[in-house]
């Protein structure tokens, strides 16, 4: 069926703009999983499952996002992802109807790579409270500009959600709703409205800027199997000799987000994070360090410590997120120092966050 798209004039901002409204049965989505279209307590819409459906408008930048959808409490993962460039990069917002009422209600994420990241992005401008009702129509709007977003839930005035910055660089692309698993999860009456100049209520904090030593500027290596470091107590030179390296630099906070620049795979999980110390004696320095899922660090070609913090293996509810919650003491010698460290993913979030808060002596590079 051809594309039944509805345009409706609003004035935003003293800016007239088009609201467009767009039927789940028009050519204006593609989709991949289960679609069926139903009415449910007299909305009409879809029921989707183990999949996602994507607006195929590829020139959403800023403005506003309006749909109603139902949820179960059943442990479930559905949302929406905004300014996709590809299946892999994007934006995403979605909710934990099964942790409803719970400071992982609801939560943002950037995905980079075919990788989700909210290990690295949670608490304050990423995660919060929110309560929303179970199997019925609960209404869903996003408001963003630029780097900045917010989210209603139901017929609130106020946002359930602030995310202060958005991580990923802005520029248009599509819109998606999704629903991962065979969970029942519906949605009706999408709409969306393009414009620069969205009304927005909510109070944003800027960017804090970096802690004292935090580590900023690294190098990351090509991927490769973590299976190859599970037998020595060294850099394997055959490791070694076959990595290709890229610069990237880490956010305010210190978390070098490792999927913005390496795709993960099962046969190539792990890369090695560098950079040099120079060290004006012999001393011993503290690295505070955060990682997910696992970590090998090494100085000067040895290892020093092997850390595993993914998801639930320090108890059933550990999540796995990523903190200075460990902390190594560098025993370096005079003039140049290697550190290298190797992490590790399965899922949730790849890189490592770190800092030495007393440089006195050191030179970082």
């Amino acid at each position: 069926m051809k594309a039944l798209l509805f345009f409706l004039l609003i004035v935003t901002n003293s800016q007239l703009v088009a609201q467009t409204i767009v039927p789940f049965d028009s050519s204006a989505w593609t989709y991949a999983g289960k679609v069926t279209k139903e009415t449910f307590q007299g909305k009409d819409g879809i029921l989707l499952t183990n999949g996602r459906i994507t607006l195929k408008d590829n020139t959403f930048k800023n403005g506003i996002i309006e749909f109603d959808m139902t949820l179960s409490p059943d442990r479930d993962f559905p949302g929406f992802g905004f300014r996709l460039q590809d299946n892999d990069n994007f934006e995403h917002i979605y909710l934990r109807p099964h942790r409803v009422g719970n400071p992982d209600a609801i939560q943002y994420m950037p995905v980079y790579n075919g990788q989700d990241s909210w290990q690295f992005y949670y608490g304050d401008g990423y995660s919060t409270t929110v309560n929303y009702p179970m199997n019925e129509w609960v209404h869903i709007k996003l408001v963003v500009r630029d780097t900045q977003a917010e989210v209603y839930i139901g017929n609130s005035i106020e946002p359930a959600l602030l995310i202060h910055q958005l991580k990923r660089e802005p520029k248009p692309g599509r819109i998606s709703l999704e629903n991962g698993a065979p969970i029942t999860t519906r949605f009706a009456n999408f709409q969306y409205t393009k414009t620069d100049n969205p009304p927005m209520a909510g109070k944003f904090k800027p960017e804090a800027a970096p802690q004292p030593g935090t580590l900023l500027t690294w190098q990351v290596s090509s991927t490769f199997d973590e299976k190859l470091l599970q037998t020595d107590y060294t850099i394997p030179q055959s490791v070694a000799n076959q990595l290709t390296w890229s610069s990237l630099t880490a956010e305010n906070s210190g978390q070098l987000n490792v999927s913005k620049i390496r795709k993960r795979s099962d046969d190539a999980n792990t890369v090695f994070t560098k950079l040099t110390i120079m060290s004006d004696k012999p001393q011993i320095k503290k690295l505070d360090l955060g990682f997910s899922d696992r970590a090998k660090v090494y100085l000067n070609g040895r290892l020093l410590y092997s850390g595993h913090d993914e998801f639930l293996s320090r108890d059933y509810r550990f999540l796995g997120t990523v903190g200075y919650y460990d902390a190594i003491y560098l025993d370096l010698k005079k003039g140049k120092n290697a550190l290298w460290i190797a992490v590790s993913e399965n899922f949730g979030g790849w890189g490592i966050q770190s800092r030495i808060v007393d440089q006195r002596g050191l030179i970082v590079k």
